[in-house]
């Protein structure tokens, strides 16, 4: 079976806090830009996976200073959202894009299937068990839970300029949302996109497993 991390490499998923007391359960799909050794550089230069295509630029480090405040669990994946996306179904074309915006990605040309396997077993999958599980484990011990998934978002986009300074993104439940948009809206120098720079749908907010349907 091809494995993908070597066994020096680091684990893809960071738990913080495991056990915090606050109903907030944090998670960071694209908070890492690690690529495994085996990929190289994917074919880019440094320039372009120091960008947002690469991951979500501060997002850890919000995700991480919420976790530290609220004492509220999270969990992180480490590597680069060029090697597999973390918010889109693994089934999709975008979940090992070959193109980022507008960037040409060499090293994801051409995979065969055990080099794409490989990529969602050790990578896509353990990062979404960890927080099923975690999940689970609140269910079990009577815990509340509202999830809050944290990322970050390029101010340009393809030539747009995103006039947005923080975007609050649901779907399913838009109660906490109202909240904090009500809360930032006070805030003149703010500008609050609802849903913005993207809508979330059943095809992206992929942070929440799925058990069932309803």
């Amino acid at each position: 079976m091809f494995r993908l991390l070597e066994p020096d490499e680091p684990a893809a998923v960071e738990v913080l806090r495991a056990d915090g007391a606050s109903p907030l359960f944090l998670t960071c799909d694209h908070a890492g830009r690690r690529l495994p050794k085996r990929l190289g550089n994917l074919g880019l230069p440094e320039e372009e996976l120091s960008r947002h295509i690469a991951w979500d630029i501060g997002a850890a480090d919000v995700a991480k200073a919420l976790s530290a405040h609220f004492d509220a669990s999270l969990v992180t994946q480490t590597y680069s959202r060029l090697v597999i996306d973390c918010n889109r179904p693994s089934e999709v074309p975008s979940s090992i894009p070959v193109i980022s915006e507008e960037t040409d990605i060499p090293g994801n040309h051409g995979l065969d299937p055990a080099e794409i396997d490989a990529r969602r077993r050790e990578i896509f999958e353990v990062y979404h068990h960890a927080i099923a599980s975690a999940l689970d484990d609140r269910e079990a011990r009577g815990q509340p839970t509202v999830l809050v998934s944290v990322h970050s978002f390029t101010p340009i986009f393809k030539g747009f300029r995103r006039p947005w300074d923080i975007g609050l993104l649901y779907h399913r439940d838009n109660r906490l949302a109202r909240w904090l948009g009500d809360l930032l809206d006070a805030e003149e120098d703010l500008v609050v996109g609802d849903n913005e720079p993207y809508a979330v749908s059943d095809t992206t907010d992929y942070t929440i497993p799925v058990y069932g349907e309803g």
